[in-house]
């Protein structure tokens, strides 16, 4: 089997993790951190806004069943890419909307659907797109947290809502 890899951020990588999760032709995904200088960070370091990261999350998808477009669609459908630094009440640059590349291919698409998506918001995009230099694991328990957290309460107030939107909104695309 085929597989590639994506790296997005987008806000809290809970929520992005929970919507990508349940998405057709997506193999795993692994929350982390990427974007800044500090090796190893942790989540605290993350969540100072000093390190430079930004969470995000590294999906694994078989480009046979969804294409790295399609997974773009869905990063555009799942937060808000113009507001700079901050998602909701989250705010700092670990929540700022990034497209880590993997590939010249990559960055192609993702330039193509930077310019697609812009006239789908009245503010402009934001959106940082950069190659991915290094990806770090965020720490075990935040893995899955939706799966395993679902009655807490900023996953039933802010991801829950998120995965019920996508899930309604690109039903084909849905596992």
């Amino acid at each position: 089997m085929e597989k590639e890899v994506a790296t997005f951020g987008g806000g809290c990588f809970w929520c992005l993790e929970a919507v990508f999760e349940e998405t057709r032709g997506v193999l795993d995904v692994v929350n982390g951190y990427a974007g800044g200088e500090i090796k190893n960070p942790t989540y605290e370091q993350v969540c100072s806004g000093a390190t430079g990261h930004a969470e995000v999350v590294q999906i694994m998808f078989d480009p046979k069943i969804i294409s790295y477009e399609a997974l773009l669609k869905i990063f555009w459908l799942i937060h808000d890419p113009t507001t700079l630094n901050r998602q909701g009440n989250d705010i700092g640059t670990q929540y700022r909307s990034v497209i880590f590349y993997h590939s010249e291919e990559q960055k192609e698409k993702a330039e193509s659907s930077i310019k697609t998506f812009s006239s789908k918001f009245i503010n402009p995009i934001v959106t940082e797109l950069k190659p991915l230099k290094t990806f770090y694991t965020a720490e075990a328990y935040h893995q899955d947290y939706f799966r395993n957290n679902p009655n807490q309460g900023y996953c039933t107030f802010v991801v829950s809502p998120k995965v019920q939107h996508f899930k309604h909104v690109y039903q084909e695309l849905v596992k």
